[in-house]
């Protein structure tokens, strides 16, 4: 097969899917824009603020993409390349874009409130205090995963470092242009993007070289800051003018892919066992963001559904998001799929699946005179800077659920503390970094497999948590039931195929394993409870 027919159809159907099933859910679900959502209701200036839906989609976007939709379709490639194309369609619209979606809309219905507020309004106190032990021990892993994929892209690239820490400054200059000085958001987003390609300019001049261990450490301190500043001076427009940034890679790549049209080498199907891995459950573990992910989930209730600027917006922000990253995830996909299956073994080897995409991108890119070396640095620099918009994201939603666990919601941060000190923001984001921080100089490769198989069983409980709020209001929840019971299945044998791999090699990664399966399997009987007691009401 071409691989622009692969990307077509694949675009098509994803397009179909938004204006169907999306405008079916949204009409089922009773979206409102005559309600006002929590970002006007609640505004305080610093989690809550509303923004139009660019501004939303570029940080929304960004936060959930990160290095996910691209390291986890290269990595599952090795079972071919069908396999993972239905999984990225079938994935992103029923399963992924359902959950984004559904997760953001329950969100601005509980006052921007998160997942684990929605299981305790409809579950009560216990299923909300699992799910954030859950949700924290999820998003340490995912801090320690994304802090090793930064640090070792900023050691192997130094130019995507320095850049990053201009652009950086860039971000807070635009939020302070746009929420302070009240500049148009149509000239500033000009001005913004291309300053953006100065940073990145500049970033060629003065590449910055330091140790993964340094550049680790520097990212603590500086997810720190972002877990604790307003949302506005440095998150929001920083993702904001980052989407930018990936919208012209996907660009050039699809530009790459309609001009050159390269032909599909790589077998269509490997096998059910490629290298020790099973087809069931490795593959919907691997290719995480491109299909669905419990992050998102964090993500759309944790921040998103607190600067949504009206109802309809959501479809747009949640569903849609998720099919842009289906699309990135398709992308991802053809840069390996269009070599021999030898030679994506060596590229795998010398570089992992950034290299990878990173190559085949410059190759697509080369077809319309961008020269290869540039287009490879371009990619690296775009794939950093989103993992590292995951990063900090990922710190705040942390702190959030850390916080809830300690009953603090609606209080504010010096009321907090003196009811307990560790509900305070600060100290809250500093053991949530620390955790992380000793977690990541474990490495990469030993983090991703445990966090993959904890960030799809999020997502199965997220899809839970959803399915029982609708359930309660009346909506109905059929949309839910398989992609629960498949996503719990999925996700509760790659946790024991992890434990099974861990035991007498790393006991730290054993306990993450079984805390988070014993948490899963509660979480799992208190949701059964609740759907027997619900029957036994209504026949009663």
């Amino acid at each position: 097969m071409n691989s622009f027919t692969l990307l077509l159809v694949s675009a098509v159907i994803l397009i179909i899917a938004y204006i169907s099933y999306g405008g079916y859910l949204a009409k089922k679900w009773g979206v409102d824009d005559n309600r006002k959502t929590p970002a006007h209701t609640k505004y305080d200036g610093i989690d809550y603020v509303p923004a139009k839906s660019p501004i939303l989609l570029g940080h929304h976007f960004a936060s959930i993409a990160g290095a996910g939709p691209i390291v986890g379709p290269i990595q599952a490639a090795i079972f071919g390349w069908i396999p993972v194309t239905l999984w990225v369609l079938i994935g992103s619209v029923f399963f992924g874009g359902v959950q984004d979606f559904g997760s953001l809309f329950a969100s601005i219905r509980h006052d921007g409130k998160s997942i684990g507020e929605i299981i305790e309004v409809n579950m009560g106190k216990k299923g909300k205090k699992l799910f954030a032990l859950f949700a924290w021990l999820t998003l340490v892993l995912v801090v320690a995963a994304f802090a090793n994929i930064v640090a070792d892209n900023f050691v192997s690239t130094p130019e995507a470092a320095s850049a990053s820490v201009f652009f950086m400054i860039l971000a807070v200059l635009f939020g302070i242009a746009v929420y302070r000085f009240k500049m148009p958001i149509l000239p500033a987003t000009i001005v913004g993007v291309i300053l953006l390609f100065g940073c990145i300019y500049l970033g060629f001049l003065f590449p910055l070289s330091l140790s993964k261990p340094v550049w680790i450490v520097i990212l603590m301190l500086y997810i720190f800051v972002a877990s604790v500043t307003p949302v506005w001076i440095l998150l929001q427009p920083r993702d904001y003018l980052n989407s930018y940034l990936l919208y012209a890679m996907i660009i050039g790549a699809l530009l790459g892919i309609v001009i050159l049209r390269p032909e599909i080498q790589m077998d269509g199907f490997i096998g059910f066992s490629v290298n020790g891995q099973y087809l069931f459950p490795v593959l919907f573990v691997t290719v995480a963001c491109g299909a669905i992910s419990g992050f998102h989930s964090l993500v759309g209730s944790g921040t998103s559904a607190k600067q949504l600027y009206k109802e309809s917006d959501a479809k747009k922000i949640g569903y849609g998001a998720m099919l842009i990253e289906g699309l990135l995830a398709i992308v991802a996909l053809i840069t390996v799929a269009y070599i021999s299956n030898a030679q994506f073994g060596d590229l795998l080897k010398n570089g992992g699946p950034v290299n990878v995409f990173s190559e085949g991108i410059a190759n697509f890119m080369a077809s319309f005179g961008i020269p290869f070396a540039i287009g490879k640095t371009f990619t690296a620099l775009a794939i950093s800077a989103f993992a590292l918009t995951s990063l900090d994201t990922a710190t705040r939603l942390g702190r959030f659920i850390f916080q809830e666990f300690f009953d603090t919601n609606g209080l504010d941060n010096k009321e907090a503390t003196q009811k307990n000190p560790l509900s305070n923001m600060y100290v809250s984001t500093i053991i949530t970094v620390l955790c992380s921080g000793l977690l990541a100089v474990m490495g990469y490769e030993k983090i991703w497999p445990i966090f993959g198989s904890a960030n799809q069983l999020l997502a199965a409980i997220a899809l839970m948590a959803i399915a029982i709020w609708l359930y309660n209001t009346k909506k109905g929840c059929k949309e839910f039931i398989i992609p629960i019971i498949f996503m719990f299945c999925v996700t509760i044998v790659s946790l024991c195929f992890n434990i099974k791999a861990n035991i007498g090699v790393n006991y730290i990664l054993v306990f993450f394993a079984l805390a988070l399966l014993v948490l899963a399997l509660i979480l799992i009987k208190e949701a059964l409870n609740f759907f027997k007691q619900k029957k036994s009401e209504s026949t009663n």
